[in-house]
């Protein structure tokens, strides 16, 4: 796990960095420049671009990180590279062409509830052709096992991006109206830092052969596309349902508390970046003993560090919420927990997704991410007419929660392993414990002072019970590497 952890933290350290230039944006530029109606707009269309991401890009992403290490020499990774950055065409053509026929048509859908929405159709688009081909060479550069610098740009620079558009917004170099467009160009510049990147750490010699499992490459790509559109559906159809029941403004409030919540998946997500590429490696090697020992260490390191977050966010929501200057906002404060909840669920399954996609039942992953999907779209329906943007959010929860206890059983019944011990209770009696002694402990200093005082104390007392009851053998080692 050695290059795991120092991978993971320099992956924490960079979307810990987005994540403070992502606050400042969500908590005060975004609501004080941008206001309700045009920042529920940017939410709607870029979450509307993730919905198609995974079909414009057909998959190829997993398929670079499922194939690459299977091919042992220059000749055919090279001609396994060769083809799969083309294989995106396949469906952005025709989609292109579709858009351009059609897109009155798909303009006067999306906006019947909003027609702000009618002029900014395309931006749905474009942002889904870019952040496509970015996956695609971003999954390039992390089977060389360099993921930093792509997570920087993955994480970091649309936040920036978006900071120096609101800045300019502030003092009137650009207006509300061309913000969408301005973040739209920020977008292909992103794209095209990592092509330079990706061909710096390897550049194929391209030609015109295909590899000779070119077939079971295109049908792990178009069942990966299937399970990544489905998967994309869970993420992000809250918040295209929302604008189509609820006024734009509630998009907002629900966009920023999401933001909140997912603080809780950042070590998840950096460990990720290193880690699947480690798990496809394992299993095209049949080393299970391994892959086991990688599944149980992530599971249980994910779930004691995604647990400090979640405690460090939802003890000091209240707070939080005061930081902003309008008050509607706070009204989402149920959301954060509800989502923050589903999140810890999700990063306790470790790296059980990886296991899905990379193993040769990676078919399952089609049934499992359609059930998901149509189990949110059916929940989302019927909650958020009952309970508005707090109903979107239990719809995830109950799907992540009854859909990773079947994933879990599924892998223990195909390989005889889970992610789960004995730890794994204790750790969630430590979060639920600490969770209910500090609920009630309240300070009456300003929001910052009152952030600053409670997130030392919980620091102090759950990472040290965690130390002293031994929960993770890779956690006391990092401790004790530290206080030594």
């Amino acid at each position: 796990m050695g290059i795991v952890i120092k991978q993971t933290s320099r992956n924490i350290f960079t979307i810990s960095i987005a994540l403070l230039i992502g606050a400042v944006n969500t908590l005060y530029f975004y609501p004080e420049f941008l206001k309700d109606k045009y920042y529920g707009l940017v939410v709607f269309l870029l979450a509307t671009s993730n919905l198609l991401q995974p079909l414009m890009s057909l998959g190829a992403q997993h398929t670079i990180i499922k194939f690459y290490s299977s091919f042992k020499d220059k000749e055919s990774k090279d001609s396994f590279l060769s083809s799969i950055i083309f294989i995106p065409l396949i469906v952005i053509i025709p989609v292109t062409f579709l858009v351009i026929q059609a897109h009155d048509i798909i303009g006067n859908f999306l906006s019947m509830q909003n027609p702000i929405i009618e002029s900014y159709v395309l931006v749905i688009f474009l942002v889904a052709f870019a952040t496509s081909y970015f996956e695609v060479f971003y999954a390039w550069s992390r089977v060389q096992l360099k993921s930093v610098f792509g997570n920087a740009l993955k994480e970091i620079y649309p936040r920036v991006s978006v900071l120096i558009l609101l800045i300019l917004v502030s003092i009137n170099i650009i207006n509300k109206e061309d913000f969408v467009w301005w973040l739209t160009g920020l977008y292909y510049l992103r794209l095209l830092i990592m092509i330079v990147y990706s061909f710096s750490l390897y550049i194929p010699k391209f030609s015109l052969t295909i590899p000779e499992n070119f077939k079971e490459i295109i049908s792990y790509s178009i069942y990966i596309l299937l399970a990544g559109s489905a998967a994309s559906l869970l993420i992000d159809i809250d918040k295209y349902m929302i604008p189509q029941k609820e006024a734009i403004s509630q998009t907002a409030y629900y966009a920023v508390a999401v933001f909140i919540a997912t603080v809780v998946e950042i070590p998840g997500r950096a460990m990720f970046q290193i880690l699947n590429p480690m798990v496809a490696k394992a299993i095209n090697n049949n080393d299970f003993k391994d892959l086991d020992s990688l599944y149980k260490k992530s599971s249980t390191n994910l779930l004691i560090i995604c647990g400090f977050f979640f405690l460090l966010i939802n003890l000091n929501i209240v707070s939080f919420y005061d930081l902003m200057n309008n008050q509607y906002y706070s009204d989402a404060i149920w959301v954060v927990l509800i989502i923050s909840c589903a999140k810890l669920v999700q990063m306790s399954f470790g790296c059980g997704p990886a296991i899905l996609a990379t193993s040769s039942f990676y078919k399952i992953t089609l049934p499992f991410s359609i059930c998901m999907a149509v189990s949110v779209y059916l929940l989302n329906d019927y909650l958020i007419d009952i309970y508005g943007i707090n109903g979107a959010a239990i719809s995830t929860l109950i799907v992540l929660f009854v859909f990773t206890i079947l994933k879990v059983i599924y892998i223990n019944h195909k390989l005889k392993i889970h992610p789960y011990n004995y730890n794994t209770i204790k750790i969630i009696a430590l979060i639920l414990l600490i969770y209910l002694i500090f609920n009630y402990i309240t300070f009456k200093f300003s929001p910052i002072l009152d952030i600053a005082l409670k997130s030392v104390i919980i620091s102090i007392s759950y990472i040290g019970l965690v130390y002293f009851l031994r929960l993770s053998e890779t956690i006391n080692r990092t401790i004790n590497s530290i206080i030594k």
